[in-house]
């Protein structure tokens, strides 16, 4: 989406006129439904003065196109500003500008394309200009089809229009060549510069181009599980971006320079930040560095859907069983053991290990104990049965009995639903679990309430056909039916009408099984994966009454996520029942966020219903009062 988008002689006349930053203003209002901040207002008032100056140049044609603030599909991510047209070839073409009001920064040499400088007023480490650019530009290359279709020549560069260039300046050090060399860039002094690299690119005006890029047809981004193979054989499947790309060279840095003393470094993320994106590239870059390492999950579906994949890309079965490990497996385990241990989904941790929960002592202990550093990924609103303890203070907790260093960082760009960050608030908000939540959210996520759940399971196997990721879970109130667990024709979930099957065989690789739209998840077999669009019932575990109630008592007796909870409830009732709702809230939470472009939805509870399509609508009046 792009949010202002106008010829170059329009844009020329809006600065001229000093209407470009209101004009900027109204548009995010209207298009993206957020109010603008001080601090970004005056950047557009400073920042568009000067591309007045390099856009005013002869060369570049008058009706170019420019296109400021354009928001990359499936991500949160936005672009500066876009100049669009032909090239002498006649091929379409535009430069991608990446504006900066950077004064001063300090190289960083141990951590690839990576800075220091001062935001927000403080130091803080962030990519290098040139990596910010061109990674934004292969966001837009991987996920929108019209620009890979009509072989758009997507040229990054950076413009840092208030950095006064010293002698042998850290901005161009020799660590940050590739990625320069890749994106230009420009500083304070450099307008006529940057004006004949724009008119390099851009020797003649078409309309077109801003629309493919801008109406382009949106692929879903690949999907991890089907790109893993590939990124182990050495080939950058996902690039990297802003502070996933700080955290990735941190935390090789902590490796790299590793101390005697154990190291715990905990990554926070909620669902969509690229958590297990991350750990699969920083688990792939520690066995390139010939580290010892493992990739550890509670949940065993992320890793038997990676295991299918890559004994089907030729790995040997050994080797993957050894690469990918469930978190009872360190229970016996030296000190020392490991080089590292990178723990996704830490949250669902548990104290005892194995099948009866009687080996061990404690998983995050076990952990700490047997590696020298240990990465935790954690969410702690995905807690979603009765035994999970990976919690961020539980973690710190044995951190301290290991006297080891601890450090912390949270990814914060969303990469699913669309790149709503305001959807996942929405989901806080309706939900109550968050009380500083809020009901905006931006309607280019397709979430949709119907009143059936044959609505929801036409639409989801509507869009399977598409690119066959797209799959129905629901709430665990409905009993696994053991002698139809590999019966197609005995359906475990009746709602009047409708009845389907809970994944055939408890299969942990239903996500990706060729016939499994047909069946219906749960939280076991979804949680840590993502799909295209995800048809969620949710049961009668989660009710409105004047607010929203949660009842443990409808939650299936099969289901093993509340086990030992009636036992509590007897011993203090208080506790177990915060604990109960805690559950039920997160694992909803949790289904509503596996779709990368939508989530259709239908509720046992009528009055849910009724509630939910009320909390849309009067968004939708919010949006329609803002524009």
């Amino acid at each position: 989406m792009i949010v202002y988008q106008e010829t170059k002689k329009q844009f020329l006349l809006d600065v001229r006129q000093d209407l470009i930053e209101e004009k900027i203003e109204q548009k995010v209002r209207e298009k993206l439904h957020k109010k603008t901040s001080k601090n970004e207002f005056m950047a557009w008032m400073n920042s568009m003065q000067y591309m007045y100056r390099v856009m005013e140049d002869q060369k570049i044609p008058e009706d170019s196109r420019v296109a400021i603030e354009y928001r990359i599909p499936n991500s949160n991510k936005r672009v500066d500003f876009i100049v669009s047209g032909e090239d002498e070839q006649g091929r379409e073409s535009a430069v991608i500008v990446e504006l900066k009001q950077w004064q001063k920064l300090e190289k960083v040499e141990s951590k690839e394309a990576i800075v220091k400088t001062r935001l927000q007023g403080r130091i803080v480490e962030t990519t290098h200009p040139s990596y910010q650019a061109w990674s934004y530009v292969s966001l837009i290359q991987d996920y929108n089809e019209d620009v890979r279709k009509y072989r758009i020549c997507l040229q990054p560069c950076a413009y840092l229009h208030n950095y006064k260039l010293q002698r042998a300046d850290d901005l161009l050090a020799p660590c940050y060549q590739y990625y320069i060399q890749q994106a230009p860039i420009f500083t304070r002094g450099d307008a006529q510069k940057l004006a004949d690299f724009i008119s390099r690119y851009v020797r003649k005006g078409n309309s077109e181009v801003m629309y493919h890029i801008d109406q382009g047809r949106i692929v879903p981004s690949k999907s991890l599980q089907d790109s893993l193979a590939s990124m182990l054989r050495g080939n950058p499947e996902f690039t990297l971006i802003d502070e996933q790309k700080v955290i990735f060279e941190k935390a090789l840095d902590f490796v790299r320079h590793s101390t005697r003393k154990k190291q715990v470094y905990l990554i926070h993320g909620g669902p969509g930040t690229g958590k297990t994106v991350l750990a699969v590239n920083l688990l792939v870059a520690l066995l390139n560095q010939d580290q010892n390492v493992l990739y550890v999950t509670k949940n065993s579906a992320p890793r038997e859907v990676y295991r299918k994949k890559l004994t089907e890309g030729k790995y040997r079965k050994a080797y993957v069983d050894n690469l990918f490990k469930g978190s009872g497996a360190f229970t016996e385990s030296l000190r020392d053991e490991f080089d590292c241990l990178i723990v996704d989904e830490a949250h669902r941790l548990t104290e005892k290990s194995g099948m009866f929960q009687n080996l061990g002592e404690n998983q995050i202990k076990e952990m700490i104990h047997a590696a020298k550093t240990c990465f935790f990924f954690v969410d702690d609103f995905q807690r979603v049965t009765i035994r999970d303890i990976g919690s961020t203070e539980e973690i710190k907790k044995w951190a301290v009995y290991f006297d080891a260093e601890v450090f912390e960082d949270t990814l914060i760009s969303q990469f699913r639903c669309n790149g709503s960050d305001s959807y996942l608030s929405w989901i806080d908000h309706v939900l109550e679990i968050n009380p500083e939540a809020t009901d905006d959210f931006d309607h280019d996520y397709d979430l949709r309430i119907y009143d059936t759940p044959e609505e929801v399971y036409q639409q989801i196997v509507k869009k399977d056909e598409l690119h066959h990721r797209s799959r129905m879970v629901a709430g665990y109130c409905w009993n696994w039916i053991s002698e139809g667990k590999n019966d197609p024709k005995i359906h475990d979930i009746q709602i009047g009408g409708f009845s389907k099957s809970w994944n055939l065989g408890s299969t942990s690789t239903w996500a990706i099984d060729p016939d499994s739209v047909s069946e219906i998840g749960c939280i076991h077999t979804c949680q840590g994966l993502e799909f295209d669009y995800v048809g969620v019932i949710i049961g009668p575990d989660l009710r409105y009454e004047n607010g929203i109630v949660t009842d443990y008592t409808q939650r299936a007796k099969t289901d093993q996520s509340l086990k030992g909870l009636k036992t509590l409830m007897k011993k203090d009732p208080s506790q177990a029942s915060q604990i109960a709702e805690q559950i039920i809230k997160n694992t909803y939470r949790t289904l509503l966020t596996r779709g990368q472009r939508g989530c259709y939805v239908y509720c046992v509870d009528d009055q849910l219903k009724i509630y939910l399509k009320e909390c849309l609508k009067r968004r939708k009046n919010k949006a329609e009062e803002m524009e």
